[in-house]
């Protein structure tokens, strides 16, 4: 491990020179993973902060390209960090910034970042509570192609069991942006978790969320949605679908998962009797079992389904593929309120 590889670089000269080779563009390998959901947004997002005075220094490994942060590499003055094929040298020279001042942003795979890395994260992010921001792209079935190594499944579960970090899946890039911005005087951990791709906007242009509490999008009488990240658009759309049966369902946004809107919870439990979590994660361990614990608290009748990937190992399928199996596109979650909502 060489120093050069813990220093702050100054991307339009050195690391484009020693790093990305240039960026000439080319048609993807249909096997490469797509760059990052989100990943322009995030990086004007950091660009902008950066230009306003924040020290803001961006750190991975090889999959620049992937990550999407080379559109915050290409920015003049733009600090960075390349931790060449391996994660945990990225965060640890983060970490190690931090310590100095700035405020780091670490991107690589979700499933590296949390499960590869993990004892790194518990040791560099939380000895300190150091102002770290772990951004764990392609997450969910994302990399389906990949494998069961590249699935992303467990995260959330991970990163809510490390003390004092903040937990969030953005529902699109306006989110993503407006978490951002909503925590960048945090001064704890946080990890973001992304997808690989966010097919339509969920919000709208200017939105500002307030992370820790829960976006309502819709009301409903006869059960309420609750979804997070990736899989709040495809639960809009099974909400228009149920209506179209004569089902009205309410749909909230769970951006942050920890710590985890207990009083949005509560709300939806005293409105309606069915409550569907929706994730495209294990359903063991991440919104649903968040939400499952919230409920445990009170003595309001509810029945309580928890939507995502079943208890076993992930065929290597196309991610839309996987999607359709499990039921995480709109159809399938509408299948699931249905069975929910009138049990």
């Amino acid at each position: 491990m060489t120093t050069q590889r813990y220093a702050v670089r100054h991307c339009v000269n050195t690391y484009r020179d020693h790093h990305l080779g240039g960026f000439t563009a080319a048609l993807p390998h249909p096997h490469e993973p797509r760059e990052a959901a989100g990943s322009a947004a995030l990086s004007d997002v950091l660009g902008a902060l950066s230009e306003a005075g924040w020290p803001i220094t961006v750190a991975f490994a090889d999959l620049h390209d992937a990550v999407g942060l080379h559109h915050f590499a290409g920015r003049a003055g733009a600090s960075c960090v390349h931790g060449g094929p391996f994660e945990q040298d990225a965060l640890e020279a983060a970490a190690a910034l931090a310590r100095a001042g700035r405020l780091p942003y670490v991107a690589a795979f979700a499933a590296s970042l949390t499960l590869g890395v993990c004892e790194t994260d518990q040791a560099d992010a939380l000895a300190a509570d150091l102002p770290l921001r772990l951004i764990g792209h392609h997450a969910g079935l994302t990399l389906g192609y990949a494998g069961r190594s590249h699935h992303a499944l467990e995260d959330l579960a991970v990163m809510r069991g490390v003390p004092a970090m903040t937990v969030l899946a953005p529902a699109d890039e306006r989110a993503l942006a407006s978490l951002v911005r909503d925590l960048q005087d945090h001064p704890g951990p946080v990890y973001l978790r992304t997808g690989g791709d966010w097919p339509a906007p969920v919000y709208p242009p200017g939105v500002e969320l307030v992370a820790g509490r829960a976006h309502v999008h819709r009301e409903g009488r006869e059960g309420t949605i609750i979804a997070t990240g990736s899989m709040v658009g495809p639960a809009l759309r099974a909400a228009d679908r149920l209506a179209a049966q004569g089902i009205e369902a309410g749909v909230v946004d769970m951006h942050t998962i920890k710590p985890l809107d207990a009083a949005a919870v509560l709300r939806a439990a005293a409105r309606t009797p069915a409550i569907l979590t929706v994730e495209e994660h294990s359903v063991h361990g991440g919104l649903g079992r968040a939400v499952a614990g919230v409920l445990a608290t009170t003595a309001l009748p509810h029945r309580l389904t928890r939507h995502g990937v079943t208890d076993e190992t992930v065929p290597k399928d196309p991610t839309l593929d996987l999607y359709r199996h499990y039921g995480l596109d709109a159809d399938g979650i509408a299948r699931a309120a249905v069975a929910a909502f009138r049990a």
